[in-house]
């Protein structure tokens, strides 16, 4: 695999993650919504267990903003180091 190649797989993965964090957002809202419903039914085994379900998805989607930007930078160096502004120039013009 060349440099651009390993590149435009980084791409990839970045976007993984941008699919990766609007999933958990997702959940996170479904989790508030059921929250929500919960009020009026007043299910006390939902209003204990929700909001560690609640936590535990916050946490990942923490986790996942966090690893996506140490990899964007990872990225950024990538890119940088191995000046792939120059190649992707060169590919363009065949």
């Amino acid at each position: 695999m060349d440099k651009l190649e390993k590149f435009e797989m980084m791409e990839k993965i970045l976007r993984e993650f941008e699919d990766l964090k609007n999933s958990q957002t997702s959940v996170l809202k479904k989790i508030s919504k059921i929250e929500a419903d919960n009020i009026n039914l007043g299910v006390k085994l939902l209003e204990e267990k929700l909001p560690d379900i609640f936590f535990a998805v916050d946490n990942n989607l923490t986790l996942v903003t966090e690893l996506e930007e140490q990899f964007q930078e990872y990225r950024d160096k990538f890119f940088k180091e191995n000046n792939l502004a120059a190649l992707q120039e060169e590919r363009s013009k065949e």
